[in-house]
């Protein structure tokens, strides 16, 4: 079973726990309740959590609260370890490009940094 963490910026930010903390009480439970689905199951519902074709090897956290849809991106740092780096309310049906390529930027960043 994976751990979720959140991936953090060189000075500390975490853009993920910034982007919780601006959602409302029950848009944030219900992300967490996705992400422990994520953490205990070994293969998560494709519903919760999908690799992002046409990516480097990007994965989404998928959420839906009742008209309100959240993507949060990421990429595996080994099998055990899933990095979530963006969050973003979806408002069209594509994960918008700028948001994969923040994903990638920071995949980047963090194993440059983990060496």
């Amino acid at each position: 079973m994976p751990t979720v963490i959140f991936y953090e910026t060189e000075n500390g930010t975490a853009p993920v726990k910034e982007f919780l903390d601006e959602l409302l009480p029950k848009q944030a439970q219900k992300v967490v309740w996705v992400l422990q689905i994520i953490q205990e199951k070994k293969h998560p519902p494709v519903q919760y959590f999908k690799k992002l074709v046409n990516t480097d090897e990007i994965w989404e956290a998928r959420i839906q609260i009742s008209g309100d849809i959240f993507r949060i991106l990421g990429f595996m740092d080994t099998e055990e370890i899933v990095v979530l780096t963006n969050g973003f309310a979806k408002k069209t049906q594509k994960t918008p490009q700028q948001e994969i390529e923040i994903a990638e930027s920071r995949k980047k960043d963090y194993f440059a940094r983990k060496a």
